[in-house]
């Protein structure tokens, strides 16, 4: 699976152009709220894999499932970002993010494009965003056409570390 890259996401976000310090995001979406993790963070992005679950597991904890021999743990972030599981894909994609050597799946709905925005235009995260969804951000940015959340991974994965 490839990432489409995109450098051009309108006027105020040429960063390259403008020679601005950027950050790449690699993109996705649940429950039609566009996300970001830096891009240096994600090691693969999946298509639908087989997930074994796992017994007491976090409600958050989809199963695991098996990349080239690694157990990697499978988070499932509707659960974890607290929004409806109706509109959940059954063939969701998977984003793998290594956190303190371990690897990790978020289970998004889509993957989109890994994009390139000007360090200066990342805003705080707005108080009108949900608590839970405030405790997971670490920032925002306002594209010509939608929000962009960038994700804390340290903060995503803090349930599922804790009870490991």
């Amino acid at each position: 699976m490839s990432i489409a890259t995109s450098r051009d996401v309108g006027a105020e976000h040429g960063a390259a152009a403008a020679g601005l310090a950027a950050e790449d995001y690699v993109t996705m979406k649940v429950a039609g709220q566009a996300f970001g993790i830096p891009v240096l963070l994600v090691r693969d992005v999946l298509g639908p894999q087989r997930i074994t679950r796992v017994p007491l597991a976090p409600p958050e904890v989809a199963g695991s499932l098996n990349l080239r021999g690694r157990i990697v743990t499978a988070i499932d972030m509707r659960k974890r970002l607290g929004v409806p599981e109706e509109g959940f894909v059954s063939r969701a994609m998977a984003v793998v993010v290594e956190h303190e050597d371990e690897p990790f799946s978020l289970l998004v709905d889509e993957v989109g494009e890994v994009l390139s925005v000007p360090i200066a235009h990342r805003e705080v995260v707005p108080a009108t965003l949900s608590e839970n969804w405030r405790s997971l951000a670490e920032g925002v940015y306002r594209l010509d056409d939608r929000l962009l959340v960038v994700l804390n991974i340290a903060s995503v994965l803090s349930p599922v570390r804790a009870n490991a």
